[in-house]
This record gives structure tokens, sequence and C-alpha cells, in this order.
């Protein structure tokens, strides 16, 4: 294989390689978009779960009705 040929070998294959890291860190900041987006919506879960506990006083020690 000449020189030439190794060379454009090369080339191609780093550019590839180039294409994939970009399309990864693509994937990457979504996910990381969806994973903070789902860090707020449970912070707001939870804080709305104490409001309504402690609207309603309902203890997390207190045991299911006996009908459960």
């Amino acid at each position: 294989m000449s020189d030439d040929l190794r060379i454009i070998e090369l080339e191609t294959r780093q550019a590839f390689q180039e294409d994939n890291l970009l399309a990864l860190n693509d994937v990457v900041v979504a996910q990381q978009r969806a994973i903070d987006l789902l860090q707020q919506q449970i912070a707001a879960l939870v804080r709305r779960q104490e409001e309504l506990q402690g609207q309603f006083g309902i203890s997390e020690d207190e045991a299911p009705p006996p009908h459960y």
C-alpha cells in the first residue's frame, strides 16, 4: 500500500470518528437535558407531597387502615 493510500485511509477513518464523536456528544447533551428536567419535576413533586401532608396532617409513621 502506498503512502498516499495510507494517508487517505487514515484521514477517512479520522473523519468518520470525528462524526461519530459529534453524534455521541449530541446524544449526551440531550440526555443531560432530560435528566435535568426530570430532577426538576421530582423536586416539584416532593414539594407538593410535603405541602399536602402538611395540609392534611398526614404523618409518614401512620399505618394504613386495617382493610389495606
